[in-house]
């Protein structure tokens, strides 16, 4: 009887492993507001307790080269969502450098999300959180591929009730004095959003639709609002960390993490999943202790110096991922094709893609594509890295805030792999690597056809 019914279990697995394998991989992109490179602990933080995303680093692939296509908030997600540089969406802007809550603009229809092309190939899609693409209807995830939404449109700091002056809300922060929305799809369901609940939220949402759609592939956006300024925790995590209410916040995102991973592994999706965390910019370093740590990296957000654009990156599949530490170069924009790659979703050859595919690399299979990146300021390149290089055109307040952007007298550049603290210019030593460096912008901007901002309409009163 008791070999009976092992055999019976047994055949059980294996039709469920069998299936898990034969239909479309699952995507999961978790994504953090304003988390710096060195804010979580298997990146080298000493009082950040973070075991589930360390695990999860264990078990999968640790980034140390990963970056995003912009150092602020709406610019940086629009080029996740669509594989391209900010300037050629006209997701940019050096004046309005995000979408606010009277901004009129979002990322354009005639854009092709991560979303809408995993629904062409049978994708179930669901956005959870921070968007900041446009909180209009014409520019919510609704109309940009996803079946469902939930979240705060933008960042948790806007709307903040005049009277009180945002150093003072910032250090107490009850949720009463900022009136961001909760929306689900394209209705206000709470305002304002009690955002000690919010992480919480987020996270039953997601295991809550990983439940749900098990049985057909599905891709989840979860961009957590935190551990952007205001900062908020639940109960269960306030007051828990050595590293004060940052270190609470970061806490309760590594139990999100966990959270997911554990309902990945209890459903038998695990084998088929992938999941990728890491964050739009880096710290926001003139709120103090409020901010995160750039760790060893130069700068933070508001800069394209590395602790503004280079970013925590964890990739997790088991079974589908080699696990190991990636020192090679990944960005945001190759999420697109990368997911593409991986679900045989064809893109449209309509347009340029800045992206490129890095499912080999998570196959251990080859090396990074990608050589170079372009760190634009709004619309000005500011530095570009081609492999171990990064040659500045423009210098910058290296807080971020208040914004400097000046173009340099004489050009700097750093070997990053000898220097990630970028201290020592070798510019001077160099010559021919610049020259390299310039002949590849000359190349890039002869085929750059930048698109008509979005960040500067407002609503009419």
């Amino acid at each position: 009887m008791k070999s009976l019914f092992f055999t019976a279990f047994l055949i059980l697995n294996l039709s469920n492993f069998a299936f898990a394998q034969s239909k479309k991989p699952n995507f999961i992109i978790i994504f953090t507001d304003d988390q710096g490179y060195g804010d979580l602990g298997i990146f080298g933080h000493p009082s950040i307790k973070t075991p589930n995303l360390d695990q999860m680093a264990m078990e999968g692939q640790k980034w140390t080269n990963f970056y995003v296509a912009a150092n602020v908030c709406t610019p940086s997600r629009s080029a996740l969502m669509t594989g391209r540089l900010p300037v050629r969406t006209g997701m940019f802007s050096n004046t309005r450098r995000v979408l606010f809550p009277d901004s009129d603009g979002g990322l354009p229809a005639s854009e092709n999300s991560i979303a809408t092309l995993l629904k062409t190939s049978g994708y179930a899609t669901k956005a959870i959180g921070k968007w900041h693409l446009g909180h209009l209807p014409a520019y919510l995830p609704t109309s940009h591929g996803f079946d469902s939404y939930f979240g705060i449109p933008y960042s948790n700091d806007m709307d903040r009730i005049n009277d009180v002056d945002a150093k003072e809300a910032f250090a107490n922060p009850k949720y009463q004095y900022f009136n961001v929305p909760l929306m689900r799809d394209t209705e206000i369901v709470e305002r304002p959003a009690d955002q000690n609940t919010i992480t919480k939220r987020y996270t039953e949402e997601a295991i809550k639709y990983i439940r749900e759609n098990k049985e057909i592939p599905f891709f989840i956006y979860l961009a957590h609002s935190l551990p952007h300024v205001p900062l908020f925790a639940s109960k269960d995590f306030l007051g828990t960390s050595d590293r004060g209410l940052y270190g609470d916040v970061i806490e309760e995102i590594d139990w999100s993490v966990g959270e997911i991973l554990k309902t990945l592994k209890k459903e038998g999706l695990d084998q088929n999943t992938y999941v990728v965390f890491t964050s739009d910019n880096g710290p926001w370093l003139v709120y103090n202790e409020q901010g995160g740590s750039s760790g060893g990296l130069f700068g933070g957000k508001g800069t394209s110096y590395e602790g503004g654009v280079r970013v925590p990156t964890i990739i997790w599949g088991p079974g589908n991922v080699k696990p190991g530490v990636v020192n090679q170069i990944g960005s945001t924009m190759d999420l697109l094709p990368t997911l593409c790659s991986l679900s045989d979703t064809q893109k449209p050859d309509d347009r340029i893609y800045d992206g490129y595919d890095l499912s080999p690399v998570l196959k251990g299979e080859n090396k990074s594509p990608r050589e170079e990146m372009f760190y634009y300021h709004g619309d000005r390149l500011f530095a570009v890295r081609k492999r171990d290089y990064k040659l500045y055109f423009y210098k910058n307040n290296p807080l971020g805030y208040p914004a400097k952007v000046e173009k340099l007298d004489t050009l700097q550049l750093f070997h990053l792999p000898h220097d990630p603290s970028e201290r020592f210019d070798i510019a001077a030593e160099n010559p021919e690597i610049i020259a390299e460096i310039q002949a590849l912008v000359k190349e890039h901007q002869s085929k750059l056809v930048m698109g008509a901002t979005q960040l500067e309409k407002r609503i009419e009163k």
